[in-house]
């Protein structure tokens, strides 16, 4: 049974309209359009620097922000991929899960403000993230390197460690999935059930925003859909998602087919939750951050 307070925030998010931002592929290209007269800052909050040294480089055209505990050594490496439906920036709840990671988990994050669609499309998206990771993990040191995305990020995090597995066989030492967008063909049958309870998302708002993304590619192409792709080799998956999440049929499909292929996955499917869940301030998402710091210092001790 969900919190009151996790029954109390989806009401307040219906109430808000937030699902409007998907509603429709029209709302979808207005945004997009309005991002490119007036982009949305990505730049992490101030407070952030009271308890972390935050720099920024840049890989390309990416602007890339590091950010590691103040006054301690990092204890492990996080490489974390933000959601927004490849359409939207880095906001509040991603910062506020990187300073949780920073302080809790003591890991040393990066973070990536890639180009968004429809300029950043995933033929030109997934080499560089998986270049990064590589990079991440290369650089060594104490503790392991952890891959974390959420929604959108959570798929392109997938396909970049899908595309290194290829290249090289390196890998993280985990990845973590926070209700990954990993079919951007938004086909599975189970959705038109699910899509009425869901407080943030609509088909087709994300069918527009994956068709942008998605560029020449098929939505089948696991640089995409990552769903499509193979699970073998990677490294060991931690999943969470709700079941008042539109994209829980992903996560169910992750599970399936992750397993088919010999992979190693921890399932979190929490009922009565919303969209990325483990980022909103609710006790499930206070339980679920717990969790994933807990993960990033065992690479750590493992190491």
């Amino acid at each position: 049974m969900p919190s009151l307070r996790s029954r109390a925030l989806s009401v307040a998010l219906i109430a808000a309209g937030r699902r409007r931002r998907f509603g429709s592929a029209e709302a979808v290209r207005t945004r997009v359009a309005e991002s490119a007269r007036r982009p949305a800052s990505h730049l992490p909050p101030h407070s952030l620097g009271r308890v972390a040294e935050v720099s920024r480089t840049f890989v390309g055209a990416w602007p890339v922000y590091d950010v590691s505990p103040r006054g301690a050594e990092p204890a492990a490496r996080v490489l974390y991929v933000h959601g927004g439906g490849y359409v939207g920036e880095l906001m509040r709840p991603h910062w506020s899960l990187i300073r949780t990671l920073v302080t809790q988990a003591r890991a040393r994050v990066v973070v990536p403000a890639y180009i968004l669609a429809p300029r950043g499309t995933a033929d030109r998206t997934v080499p560089v993230a998986a270049d990064l990771l590589s990079g991440l993990i290369a650089s060594g040191g104490a503790g392991g390197t952890v891959l974390v995305g959420d929604s959108a990020g959570a798929g392109l995090a997938l396909a970049a460690a899908q595309r290194l597995r290829d290249r090289t066989g390196a890998q993280p030492s985990r990845i973590v999935l926070i209700s990954p967008w990993l079919d951007l063909s938004m086909s599975h049958p189970d959705q038109a059930a699910i899509e009425p309870d869901d407080p943030l998302l609509a088909r087709p708002g994300l069918l527009e925003a994956g068709r942008l993304y998605a560029g020449n590619l098929a939505a089948d192409d696991p640089r995409v859909s990552p769903l499509h792709g193979s699970f073998a080799g990677l490294a060991p998956l931690t999943v969470f998602t709700g079941t008042r999440d539109l994209l829980t049929t992903d996560s169910r499909e992750l599970l399936r087919r992750a397993r088919a292929d010999g992979a190693e996955v921890e399932y979190h499917e929490e009922p009565g939750l919303p969209h990325v869940y483990p980022l909103l301030p609710l006790p499930e998402g206070r339980a679920a951050r717990d969790r994933i710091v807990e993960l990033i210092r065992a690479t750590a001790s493992e190491t």
